[in-house]
Protein backbone atom coordinates (compact mmCIF):
# COMPACT_ATOMS: atom_id res chain seq x y z
CA UNK A 1 0.00 0.00 0.00
CA UNK A 2 1.38 3.56 -1.13
CA UNK A 3 2.34 5.76 1.97
CA UNK A 4 0.21 8.89 2.28
CA UNK A 5 1.20 12.23 1.71
CA UNK A 6 0.35 15.28 3.26
CA UNK A 7 1.41 18.67 2.73
CA UNK A 8 1.47 21.58 5.55
CA UNK A 9 1.79 25.14 4.17
CA UNK A 10 3.00 28.18 6.63
CA UNK A 11 4.95 31.57 6.62
CA UNK A 12 5.99 31.46 10.51
CA UNK A 13 9.20 30.35 11.90
CA UNK A 14 7.44 29.35 15.16
CA UNK A 15 5.07 26.63 13.08
CA UNK A 16 8.26 25.99 10.64
CA UNK A 17 9.44 25.07 13.82
CA UNK A 18 7.17 22.39 14.90
CA UNK A 19 6.58 21.38 11.23
CA UNK A 20 10.54 20.08 12.36
CA UNK A 21 9.82 18.43 15.27
CA UNK A 22 6.47 16.76 15.18
CA UNK A 23 5.78 15.62 11.83
CA UNK A 24 8.44 12.71 11.82
CA UNK A 25 6.70 10.79 14.61
CA UNK A 26 3.41 11.21 12.26
CA UNK A 27 2.39 8.20 9.80
CA UNK A 28 2.90 9.18 6.17
CA UNK A 29 5.02 11.35 3.57
CA UNK A 30 5.24 15.00 4.75
CA UNK A 31 5.72 18.00 2.79
CA UNK A 32 6.32 21.79 3.57
CA UNK A 33 5.50 24.65 2.07
CA UNK A 34 6.40 28.05 3.04
CA UNK A 35 5.65 30.49 0.26
CA UNK A 36 2.41 31.39 -2.37
CA UNK A 37 4.32 30.71 -5.12
CA UNK A 38 5.41 27.22 -4.30
CA UNK A 39 1.39 26.46 -3.90
CA UNK A 40 0.98 25.39 -7.83
CA UNK A 41 -1.53 22.78 -8.79
CA UNK A 42 0.94 21.20 -10.68
CA UNK A 43 2.89 20.30 -7.18
CA UNK A 44 -0.37 19.40 -5.25
CA UNK A 45 -1.05 16.57 -8.25
CA UNK A 46 2.44 15.20 -8.14
CA UNK A 47 2.04 14.81 -3.96
CA UNK A 48 -1.53 14.03 -4.60
CA UNK A 49 -2.04 14.62 -0.54
CA UNK A 50 -4.57 13.36 1.17
CA UNK A 51 -4.82 16.95 3.31
CA UNK A 52 -3.57 19.81 2.93
CA UNK A 53 -3.17 21.99 5.90
CA UNK A 54 -2.85 26.06 6.24
CA UNK A 55 -1.20 26.52 9.49
CA UNK A 56 -1.16 30.27 10.09
CA UNK A 57 -1.28 31.24 6.20
CA UNK A 58 -1.60 34.68 5.36
CA UNK A 59 -3.43 34.46 1.36
CA UNK A 60 -6.40 33.29 0.30
CA UNK A 61 -6.39 30.19 -1.06
CA UNK A 62 -7.40 29.61 -5.23
CA UNK A 63 -11.08 28.09 -5.09
CA UNK A 64 -9.15 25.33 -7.85
CA UNK A 65 -7.40 24.54 -4.52
CA UNK A 66 -9.87 24.21 -2.31
CA UNK A 67 -12.37 22.36 -4.60
CA UNK A 68 -9.96 19.67 -5.58
CA UNK A 69 -8.12 18.77 -2.31
CA UNK A 70 -9.52 18.03 1.32
CA UNK A 71 -8.08 21.75 2.56
CA UNK A 72 -7.64 21.75 6.48
CA UNK A 73 -6.73 25.25 8.46
CA UNK A 74 -6.61 26.22 11.59
CA UNK A 75 -7.90 29.23 13.72
CA UNK A 76 -7.51 30.76 17.08
CA UNK A 77 -11.32 31.40 18.00
CA UNK A 78 -14.42 29.60 19.05
CA UNK A 79 -15.98 29.51 15.32
CA UNK A 80 -18.25 31.20 14.36
CA UNK A 81 -17.39 33.90 17.30
CA UNK A 82 -14.12 35.19 15.53
CA UNK A 83 -14.03 34.57 12.13
CA UNK A 84 -11.95 36.77 10.21
CA UNK A 85 -8.17 37.99 10.89
CA UNK A 86 -5.97 39.06 13.56
CA UNK A 87 -8.08 36.78 16.04
CA UNK A 88 -5.32 36.83 19.03
CA UNK A 89 -5.14 40.14 19.08
CA UNK A 90 -9.13 40.62 18.55
CA UNK A 91 -9.26 38.02 21.33
CA UNK A 92 -6.99 39.76 23.67
CA UNK A 93 -8.34 43.49 23.18
CA UNK A 94 -11.92 42.03 24.15
CA UNK A 95 -10.47 40.76 27.38
CA UNK A 96 -10.45 37.29 26.88
CA UNK A 97 -7.93 35.25 28.69
CA UNK A 98 -8.53 31.76 27.14
CA UNK A 99 -10.00 30.96 23.55
CA UNK A 100 -9.99 27.29 21.25
CA UNK A 101 -8.01 26.23 18.62
CA UNK A 102 -10.12 25.27 15.56
CA UNK A 103 -9.98 22.76 12.56
CA UNK A 104 -11.76 23.67 10.39
CA UNK A 105 -12.58 22.20 6.26
CA UNK A 106 -11.40 25.40 4.49
CA UNK A 107 -14.52 26.93 2.43
CA UNK A 108 -14.36 30.00 -0.08
CA UNK A 109 -16.09 31.72 2.79
CA UNK A 110 -13.45 33.17 5.16
CA UNK A 111 -13.17 31.03 8.08
CA UNK A 112 -17.10 29.67 7.35
CA UNK A 113 -16.37 25.82 7.41
CA UNK A 114 -17.30 22.78 9.21
CA UNK A 115 -15.25 21.94 11.76
CA UNK A 116 -13.62 18.99 12.86
CA UNK A 117 -11.94 19.35 16.05
CA UNK A 118 -11.29 21.69 18.88
CA UNK A 119 -9.02 22.65 21.73
CA UNK A 120 -8.77 25.20 24.30
CA UNK A 121 -5.55 27.43 24.34
CA UNK A 122 -4.77 29.75 27.19
CA UNK A 123 -4.00 33.63 26.14
CA UNK A 124 -1.17 34.37 28.21
CA UNK A 125 2.21 35.52 28.42
CA UNK A 126 4.01 37.40 25.05
CA UNK A 127 2.01 36.73 21.46
CA UNK A 128 5.31 35.09 20.33
CA UNK A 129 4.58 32.66 23.26
CA UNK A 130 1.04 32.11 22.37
CA UNK A 131 2.16 31.42 19.06
CA UNK A 132 4.48 28.64 20.31
CA UNK A 133 2.02 27.24 21.92
CA UNK A 134 -0.52 27.33 19.37
CA UNK A 135 1.82 25.67 16.81
CA UNK A 136 2.60 22.36 19.04
CA UNK A 137 -1.50 22.02 19.52
CA UNK A 138 -2.05 22.15 15.81
CA UNK A 139 -0.17 19.26 15.46
CA UNK A 140 -2.04 17.62 18.68
CA UNK A 141 -5.21 18.35 16.15
CA UNK A 142 -3.43 17.31 12.83
CA UNK A 143 -2.35 14.06 14.90
CA UNK A 144 -5.71 13.73 15.48
CA UNK A 145 -7.05 14.03 12.04
CA UNK A 146 -4.63 11.86 10.43
CA UNK A 147 -5.37 9.21 12.83
CA UNK A 148 -9.14 9.27 12.45
CA UNK A 149 -10.03 11.10 9.26
CA UNK A 150 -13.29 12.89 11.21
CA UNK A 151 -16.20 14.05 9.35
CA UNK A 152 -16.36 17.93 10.03
CA UNK A 153 -19.78 18.80 11.34
CA UNK A 154 -21.10 22.53 10.62
CA UNK A 155 -20.63 25.65 12.71
CA UNK A 156 -23.20 26.19 15.62
CA UNK A 157 -24.46 29.40 16.79
CA UNK A 158 -24.09 33.60 16.33
CA UNK A 159 -21.36 34.58 13.78
CA UNK A 160 -18.85 37.21 14.71
CA UNK A 161 -16.62 38.98 12.27
CA UNK A 162 -13.28 40.03 13.28
CA UNK A 163 -11.27 42.90 10.99
CA UNK A 164 -8.09 42.43 10.43
CA UNK A 165 -5.83 44.72 12.07
CA UNK A 166 -4.31 47.64 10.75
CA UNK A 167 -0.20 48.83 11.38
CA UNK A 168 -1.41 52.38 12.62
CA UNK A 169 -3.89 50.31 14.82
CA UNK A 170 -0.84 49.71 17.21
CA UNK A 171 -0.14 52.91 18.66
CA UNK A 172 -0.43 53.03 22.13
CA UNK A 173 -3.98 53.90 23.75
CA UNK A 174 -3.91 57.06 25.49
CA UNK A 175 -6.77 55.80 28.03
CA UNK A 176 -7.33 52.42 30.11
CA UNK A 177 -5.82 50.62 32.98
CA UNK A 178 -2.06 49.86 33.43
CA UNK A 179 -3.28 46.00 32.74
CA UNK A 180 -4.47 46.59 29.45
CA UNK A 181 -1.78 48.92 28.73
CA UNK A 182 0.48 45.71 29.49
CA UNK A 183 -1.94 44.05 26.90
CA UNK A 184 -2.06 45.79 24.39
CA UNK A 185 2.06 45.74 24.03
CA UNK A 186 2.11 41.50 24.68
CA UNK A 187 -0.54 40.89 21.72
CA UNK A 188 1.70 42.03 19.84
CA UNK A 189 4.88 41.15 20.65
CA UNK A 190 5.82 38.68 18.21
CA UNK A 191 8.62 38.47 15.13
CA UNK A 192 6.81 40.02 11.66
CA UNK A 193 3.96 42.20 13.56
CA UNK A 194 3.98 45.68 13.83
CA UNK A 195 4.68 46.45 17.67
CA UNK A 196 3.14 48.74 19.94
CA UNK A 197 4.29 52.24 19.36
CA UNK A 198 4.56 55.97 19.78
CA UNK A 199 5.35 58.89 17.72
CA UNK A 200 7.29 61.58 19.39
CA UNK A 201 8.24 64.33 16.44
CA UNK A 202 10.42 62.63 14.42
CA UNK A 203 11.45 59.75 16.38
CA UNK A 204 8.92 56.42 16.90
CA UNK A 205 9.47 54.74 20.44
CA UNK A 206 8.30 50.95 19.89
CA UNK A 207 7.59 48.29 23.26
CA UNK A 208 7.81 44.62 23.86
CA UNK A 209 9.15 42.31 26.35
CA UNK A 210 6.47 44.36 28.38
CA UNK A 211 5.82 43.15 32.69
CA UNK A 212 3.11 44.38 34.88
CA UNK A 213 4.08 46.01 37.94
CA UNK A 214 1.32 46.55 40.59
CA UNK A 215 -0.21 49.80 39.11
CA UNK A 216 2.36 50.14 36.20
CA UNK A 217 4.07 48.47 33.18
CA UNK A 218 7.91 48.14 32.31
CA UNK A 219 8.55 47.32 28.54
CA UNK A 220 11.68 47.42 26.68
CA UNK A 221 11.66 49.88 24.33
CA UNK A 222 13.75 50.74 21.09
CA UNK A 223 14.01 54.43 19.66
CA UNK A 224 14.30 55.14 16.10
CA UNK A 225 13.95 57.95 13.65
CA UNK A 226 10.33 57.52 11.82
CA UNK A 227 10.07 55.79 8.22
CA UNK A 228 10.25 58.57 5.60
CA UNK A 229 8.93 56.34 2.62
Amino acid sequence: MMERSYLVCTVKPWNGAAFARRTPALPGTWHLVESPDELTLSLLEKLSPRYIFFVHWSWRVPAAVIQRFECVCFHMTDVPYGRGGSPLQNLIVRGHTSTMLTALCMVEELDAGPVYTKRPLKLKGRAEDIFERAADLTYDLIEEIVANEPVPTAQQGEVVVFSRRKPHESILPQNGSAASLHDFIRMLDAPTYPKAFLEWGEWRLEFDQANAIEDAVEAHVIIRKKDRS
